[in-house]
């Protein structure tokens, strides 16, 4: 499972999809489906354990049933969509529920389409291939710059001028996960969730050891001083240098 998680940052990495039923033969046949045509399928039974897989693994995709015991797809669609972290999670709401009303909702709830069941594996396809060209990795498929630093996601390579720097994997999350996340402060636990993932559990000061790590690394003409402390708050990466 953490090779799988590493590997999303080697050359043309797979798509990771997310399958949330609660009906097993449902999951599997998905499953079967999904992976014949070569994404990685992670899955979940209940909108609880959906939440710690995606928090965990940032998965590309999520294909969520709408009808399941406890929290339903649509209360857990409506909770990605208000945290910043989650909110441009693609999602494609599977359900029975094949009724206009019903599927206005999943849509203003944030839903990126919607399939009635019963669907074939074909349509399935069709339309998770849709939605990642139109919603999927294409902000990590080009270098991001930022003063002379360059940091290229498919390379996985990041250089400052002509000087290539070594980052460790974390320190090459961290790094990223500011690139996509810039003028915005975020917590410690925020970063911890985003950056070691919502099931692991490590005390705020790794957080702090990481962005040291980082600050060195990248600490070419300045370029560390990017990473901001924002007292009593957390940390943002900014290109305004200021004092905080």
């Amino acid at each position: 499972r953490h090779k799988e998680m590493i590997d999303e940052t080697n050359i043309m990495p797979k798509h990771t999809i997310l399958l949330v039923d609660d009906e097993a033969a449902i999951r599997d046949m998905l499953s079967i489906a999904l992976e014949a045509a070569d994404y990685n399928v992670l899955q979940a039974e209940n909108a609880q354990q959906a939440h710690a897989v995606i928090i965990d693994r940032h998965p590309d995709l999520v294909l969520l049933d709408w009808m399941m015991p406890g929290t339903t797809g649509l209360e857990l669609l409506r909770r990605l969509k208000r945290d910043e972290l989650t909110e441009k999670l693609p999602v494609i709401m599977l359900t029975a529920k094949a009724e206009e009303d019903s599927k206005i909702s999943g849509l203003d709830a944030g839903a990126d389409d919607y399939i009635a069941k019963p669907f074939s594996p074909r349509e399935l396809l069709s339309r998770v291939k849709a939605v990642l060209r139109r919603v999927g990795r294409e902000e990590l498929k080009e270098p991001i710059h930022v003063g002379d630093m360059v940091f290229d996601p498919i390379g996985h390579r990041v250089q400052i001028g002509s000087q290539p720097v070594k980052l460790g994997p974390t320190e090459h999350r961290l790094l990223q996960f500011f690139l996509t996340h810039q003028e915005r402060v975020y917590s410690r636990d925020q970063i911890l969730d985003y950056v070691w993932g919502g099931n692991v559990y490590l005390d705020e000061r790794t957080v702090d050891v990481h962005i040291r790590r980082l600050r060195k690394a990248i600490s070419v003409a300045g370029h560390d001083n990017y990473v901001q402390t924002v007292r009593g708050a957390g940390y943002r990466f900014s290109t305004q240098i200021k004092t905080a």
